[in-house]
């Protein structure tokens, strides 16, 4: 299916898209809401009626990134069958996120830097987060792990530091020592 062009965008999928550029590009906080208002070429009336707050913007943008990592990553992970190397398909698909020109680190946690306790933000960052955790517990116990939430643990640890190191050190191979540490913890909790 061909993407849709801007015209064709309704009002809701154009302020999404305006918030997916510039809250990734410049974080959550930083851009007002007159700025994505302006990119998506809606008024404001349209933002508060599609979403409420500027807040709920955010949480809906957040949910965006996460149905995209998460289609991105089932779809990488439907090419293995050993659950050894479905585990690191995680890594190698987070390879291919940091290895983007334009990658700005992980919009969670970015996005969670600027979140206040309890908001709809933080609400959003936790639910991909305790995807991502009970996806790699889930492939950890599959592979045969004897504490599949110790090792999952572990490598979700590793999958945040080569995000967080991908981006701050400027690094977009930051995965490929994630990836190999994994490899290891694998191997030493599957015996």
């Amino acid at each position: 299916m061909a993407a849709k062009s801007a015209e064709q965008l309704s009002a809701r999928e154009r302020l999404l898209a305006a918030a997916n550029e510039l809250f990734y590009e410049e974080g959550v906080n930083t851009v007002g809401i007159d700025r994505v208002i302006e990119r998506a070429g809606v008024a404001k009336a349209t933002l508060y009626s599609a979403f409420g707050s500027k807040d709920e913007l955010i949480r809906a943008y957040l949910e965006q990134r996460y149905q995209a990592r998460r289609e991105r990553t089932m779809r990488a992970l439907e090419k293995y069958e050993s659950p050894r190397e479905r585990l690191m398909a995680v890594f190698d698909t987070l390879a291919d996120s940091l290895s983007q020109p334009n990658y700005h680190g992980c919009a969670f946690v970015n996005a969670s830097a600027e979140a206040r306790p309890g908001s709809p933000i933080e609400t959003a960052v936790d639910g991909y987060r305790g995807w991502l955790r009970g996806l790699l517990t889930q492939l950890a116990q599959e592979a045969g792990a004897a504490d599949p939430q110790q090792l999952a643990w572990q490598l979700h640890l590793l999958y945040d530091g080569a995000s967080v190191s991908a981006r701050m050190d400027h690094d977009p191979g930051a995965a490929s020592p994630a990836r190999q540490a994994a490899e290891a913890l694998i191997s030493a909790a599957l015996g």
